[in-house]
């Protein structure tokens, strides 16, 4: 993976200045439940440069990478889970994808959402419009990859994902996903929190987790204001005792590399090959989830082709 220089001077001063990206897990001591929280504030606005896309569009896909980020707390080892949403919508579109180690990619199908102007922010759902959202797992040593779809009711993707939950795999969840934006167009805080309930946990605890969702301080406005995620958990929720599990990183991260565009393009047939030849050079190839680009010189396929039937 290539990545991009954040040009913005003062915005990479912010980024320094707060709390680094990081995943955080808790248990509620006297709740039964279990808290996952992300920090992404870094990784968003390297994507934001990796792709090259505006205010609305990095606003979208931020709140993807940070579901993402959360679902990857239901994985382990070398497991994989995509989150994908197909909706009739401007944006149209999207599919995000994130390992078990915290790493985190994917890209929007409009990487301009075609607008006149931006919504306002009760009118975001507008963009997504009727469609459908599948979370796929794809799990080390399985022969297929689990998959689960469900219509979207909110356009909305933390409260399209505790559907999901309670439809696909009947747990209660709560999603809050938050990011705080710049005039710039800049990510200035950018995380999130998952919730599932235990079996044990009693009935009327989601209850209780919704009513404290709706008052909880803005999470984006916490993170850009330099405290942790850690402290806001530990103070937003101290009256459920949450109990620190384990701390995890995550990152905007692409397994992909010149070589592996090499050795795609030596399996290519015959006659592309010979297409490519006949240039214009450079030759280039785009990595859809990370916008990495990777240029090859004549002399360089030449060599890369050499001993191919052409």
């Amino acid at each position: 993976m290539i990545y991009k220089t954040i040009e913005d001077e003062e915005l990479r001063e912010h980024i320094s200045s707060i709390s680094p990206d990081g995943r955080e897990i808790y248990i509620f001591k006297d709740a039964n439940a279990r808290i996952y929280a992300v920090n992404m504030t870094k990784s968003l606005n390297q994507m934001k440069a990796n792709h090259d896309i505006g205010m609305l569009e990095t606003y979208i896909l931020s709140q993807a990478y940070i579901a993402a980020a959360l679902l990857s707390a239901t994985i382990k080892g070398n497991d994989r889970v995509r989150l994908e949403i197909e909706c009739g919508g401007p944006i149209r579109g999207l599919s995000v994808e994130s390992s078990a180690n915290g790493e985190v990619r994917g890209t929007l199908i409009e990487k301009t959402i075609p607008l006149e102007k931006a919504p306002a922010e009760d009118e975001i759902n507008l963009l997504f419009g009727p469609g459908f959202l599948t979370v796929t797992k794809t799990i080390e040593g399985a022969k297929t990859p689990f998959s689960g779809t469900v219509m979207l009711q909110y356009g909305n993707i933390a409260k399209d994902l505790a559907v999901y939950f309670q439809e696909s795999e009947q747990t209660p969840t709560l999603f809050y996903i938050a990011v705080k934006m710049g005039e710039k167009g800049e990510v200035l805080g950018g995380g999130g929190i998952f919730l599932q309930l235990l079996p044990s946990a009693d009935e009327n605890l989601i209850e209780r987790l919704e009513e404290k969702q709706k008052e909880l301080r803005g999470l984006g406005t916490a993170l850009m204001e330099g405290e942790s995620i850690n402290e806001y958990i530990e103070r937003e929720f101290a009256s459920f005792s949450p109990v620190h599990l384990s701390s995890l990183p995550v990152s905007f991260s692409c397994p992909c590399s010149k070589e592996r565009f090499s050795s795609y393009l030596r399996g290519l047939p015959e006659k592309e090959k010979k297409a490519i030849l006949n240039g214009p050079f450079p030759f280039t190839v785009n990595c859809l989830n990370c916008s990495s680009e990777y240029r090859y010189e004549k002399e360089e396929l030449e060599d890369l082709f050499k001993g191919d039937t052409l």
